[in-house]
């Protein structure tokens, strides 16, 4: 098969023709004089412009690159110099594929999205709660190194020590596609610094990520459904959340959830987040009724603790980060814990694409 045909084979993130209309659509709307008047949409409008048009010109990239290189394998036969410049050619387009790896691999129909991540301590007591402020601080180092926007929403502080729960938002191409990667089950080993006995504790915490649902989706909530609650922030302050007097707590009532926003300045701009979050959450509870079949849902429904884990962090008696979907493992738990942690949102989404039936957690340590 000549390269530029495998090339078009990829499909997803490279489907120019595919997007080609979709591009011209929002050329159309940003060329009306009224685009402006709604600033929100305006911006998401020209966050996927860049988006559809970085993907075609990655395209066209590709498409120039694998020409010249069936030119290029054509005097290799004969041509020293020419097979020495195919090589060097070929291996700066394999490392240029593998950077984009991710991208193309990001094809679902919210993976460009913003994301909503919830932190939630499971079993193992204030061990489990302090791990879950541990996870929370990993994910928002994450953020900050990839340059994404993370901003706390809500934060229930533990009894003794770390927290109960957060619920956070971030910002940025592909942020849903990424972070749904590590929805699922942690688990901590380590000696506890809550035991006088110096005893070596399991801890989980789970991370559930559902993506932020753009208004033109059709999500009906009716205001009879809804009870709105107000209140003053519990929070702890400091680096998480601020302390307001305007806190919301929305209940809806025909499903039992419940969402909460108390770091905007005002009592209108919390209710308003905590719409948009509970919007996504019932957006993502109808993804899950329609898909409750599948092996990866089952997998998100388990328990918070024993063999449910997607991933363990050793501490004592060694040190391993270990996917227990991908097999991946790293002895740096540091560099882990400070958001470094794009090489496991990798290998599972390669493994993703490999198994049509989704990876699923296993519980080997």
């Amino acid at each position: 098969m000549p390269f530029s045909s495998g090339l078009r084979a990829c499909g997803g993130f490279f489907d120019p023709d595919g997007k080609r209309p979709r591009l011209e659509r929002l050329e159309a709307r940003v060329a009306d004089p009224r685009f402006w008047d709604d600033q929100e949409q305006a911006q998401k409008a020209l966050r996927e412009r860049r988006r559809l048009s970085d993907a075609i010109e990655l395209a066209a990239f590709y498409d120039r690159e694998l020409a010249d290189l069936e030119v290029l394998l054509e005097f290799a036969a004969a041509d020293a110099a020419s097979l020495a410049e195919l090589e060097q050619r070929l291996s700066a387009l394999r490392a240029k594929a593998e950077a984009d790896e991710v991208q193309m691999l990001l094809s679902g129909p919210n993976d460009a999205n913003n994301a909503i991540v919830r932190v939630q301590a499971g079993a193992g007591g204030t061990d489990a709660q302090d791990w879950a402020e541990m996870l929370l601080r990993m994910y928002l180092r994450w953020c900050e190194r990839r340059g994404f926007k993370a901003s706390v929403l809500d934060l229930q502080p533990g009894k003794e020590a770390g927290i109960a729960s957060a619920e956070f938002t971030v910002e940025g191409d592909y942020a849903y596609g990424l972070l749904s990667c590590e929805s699922g089950v942690h688990r901590l080993v380590r000696i506890s610094p809550f035991s006088s006995a110096g005893t070596r504790e399991t801890s989980f915490a789970s991370i559930f990520v559902t993506p932020e649902i753009e208004d033109d989706i059709a999500i009906e909530i009716n205001e009879k459904d809804l009870r709105v609650d107000t209140y003053r922030s519990s929070g702890a302050g400091g680096q998480h959340v601020n302390v307001t007097d305007s806190a919301i707590r929305i209940t809806h009532l025909p499903t039992g959830i419940i969402v909460s926003c108390q770091n905007q300045r005002s009592q209108h701009q919390n209710r308003e987040v905590a719409m948009k979050v509970l919007k996504s959450r019932l957006y993502e509870m109808e993804l899950e009724r329609r898909r409750a079949e599948s092996a990866k849902l089952e997998a998100s429904k388990r328990d918070i603790s024993f063999g449910s884990q997607i991933r363990n962090y050793v501490l004592h008696p060694y040190r391993l980060v270990k996917d227990a979907r991908t097999k991946l493992e790293r002895s740096d738990v540091e560099n882990v814990l400070d958001g470094e942690l794009d090489d496991f949102i990798q290998a599972y989404l390669v493994a993703k694409s490999r198994q049509p039936d989704g990876v699923t957690a296993g519980d080997d340590a």
